[in-house]
């Protein structure tokens, strides 16, 4: 795994799109990206386990590989047998891949979830025993789980994860940096001292902000809420407006020395060069030179 800076680390997620279409975007994309110079760039997958390896581990097998970026793989808990972890570890490791992001993932209605893993932190255990030297990330929730009894519940449950093996926390999206504090000193409280990355989605058009509300339980701050209200009849002002909130939320994390920024892409490079041309010298990036279109 390759070794990292020295002060707040700057990193990507993406996503195997499904279609050829969407395969050639992305290609274009990821191009984009590694000139970008991120930590490492973080791949996700279906909650199920259908073509995983034509989706997910393909497409970490391309970062890796062709544009020589370390590299995250998403593995969800609830849909894998311990034979098909240790088969995928196998393969990852083959690949020099060694970062994992072990999540419990949502119940799909149609597949039933197998028996191995009822929780993250159990494929956690399962993962550092098999393989001790992989770098596991867990998922956190600033504002709470949506499953979880309250935040106290949220907390010890989280704890669990940490005391099972996870090496960071990669937090849920947020749009109010004070939930985000809050969090942290909790955490800290909790016994809880991993790092603890920012998961950061710029909001570029009111469909999405909605998204956010009904399906990530994030919060909009009423400045935000004012943003779209006053530009819902402006596609290109919210989006410009959307990603400007999502740099303000980025210098004031940095400012008060948040341990990195996971941004959330949702594929598309023109919004991560925007953000990088306006923060990479807060994460003292050699490469810190303006990106063009």
């Amino acid at each position: 795994m390759a070794t990292q800076n020295a002060g707040p680390r700057l990193s990507f997620e993406v996503f195997p799109p499904n279609s050829q279409v969407g395969v050639d975007k992305l290609t274009g994309t990821l191009d984009e990206l590694k000139g970008l110079d991120p930590s490492f760039i973080s791949v996700t997958c279906s909650n199920h386990k259908l073509d995983y390896a034509k989706t997910t581990i393909d497409l970490a097998k391309y970062v890796h590989e062709k544009l020589d970026c370390p590299t995250m793989v998403h593995m969800p808990a609830a849909y894998v047998t311990k034979k098909e972890v240790s088969h995928i570890l196998d393969q990852l490791e083959l690949m020099h891949i060694d970062q994992i992001l072990a999540l419990r993932g949502d119940i799909v209605d149609g597949f039933t979830p197998e028996t191995d893993f009822k929780y993250a932190s159990d494929l956690t255990k399962f993962i550092k025993q098999q393989k001790p030297n992989f770098h596991v990330s867990g998922a956190a929730y600033p504002e709470t789980h949506p499953d979880s009894k309250n935040r106290i519940d949220d907390i010890v449950h989280l704890k669990q994860k940490v005391d099972a093996g996870c090496d960071q926390l990669i937090t849920q999206l947020f749009y109010d940096n004070d939930e985000f504090y809050r969090f942290q000193e909790e955490c800290a409280i909790s016994g809880i001292n991993v790092p603890i990355l920012a998961g950061i989605m710029p909001v570029v058009n009111r469909k999405q902000a909605l998204h956010v509300v009904e399906n990530c339980h994030a919060t909009l701050p009423k400045k935000f809420i004012a943003i779209l209200d006053k530009y819902k009849d402006n596609p290109v002002a919210l989006k410009e407006a959307g990603i400007a909130y999502a740099v303000d939320q980025i210098v004031d994390l940095v400012t008060n020395d948040v341990d990195g920024i996971h941004l959330y892409t949702m594929n598309k490079s023109d919004t991560a060069k925007h953000i990088y041309n306006n923060t990479a010298s807060l994460f003292n990036l050699e490469s810190a030179s303006p990106i063009v279109d």
